[in-house]
């Protein structure tokens, strides 16, 4: 098959829904990384696969920003970033969808973290990022979780 036809057929699959699941995948640049947002909640579904994992969190009714967001512990590994600062502008998404979808780092690093495996009714908080305006889905890229009082910095490793 030449490349053109490869090209055609991928988007033949993109179109009819059959190659969806590649689609869904996000890169760091599609996301607004100079406004982090804050979400917490419930996850109402959750997909623990590669190439990262998703979960679908089902927002409360009264979302609040923590007052005590910017002085929460991070991990000292987070891959350069100032985590202080980032949880300083972090604010809450001016959209109003009680669900969002999340996507979290691959099982690999999550592995790394040992950050337990998330199930349907598990609640935790999240600071990341998502499109510029916040126009399109609402997605949000993980970049920090606190989960059981524990804190997980997805875009870095612990040493």
């Amino acid at each position: 098959m030449q490349r053109r036809d490869l090209m055609q057929a991928g988007a033949l699959l993109g179109l009819t829904g059959w190659g969806s699941g590649a689609l869904a995948h996000h890169g760091w640049s599609s996301f607004d990384q100079d406004r982090p947002i804050y979400l917490e909640g419930k996850a109402v579904d959750v997909k623990w696969r590669n190439p990262h994992v998703e979960l679908v969190l089902e927002l409360p009714d009264n979302l609040i920003l923590p007052a005590d967001l910017s002085r929460r512990p991070l991990p000292a590994q987070t891959a350069g970033i100032d985590g202080p600062a980032l949880l300083g502008k972090t604010v809450l998404p001016s959209r109003r969808e009680k669900r969002w979808e999340i996507e979290l780092a691959p099982l690999f690093r999550l592995g790394q973290w040992q950050m337990p495996e998330i199930k349907v009714g598990t609640s935790l908080s999240v600071v990341g990022f998502t499109f510029k305006d916040e126009k399109g889905e609402a997605i949000l890229r993980a970049e920090y979780i606190f989960l059981d009082g524990k804190t997980y910095g997805l875009r870095s490793s612990p040493a």
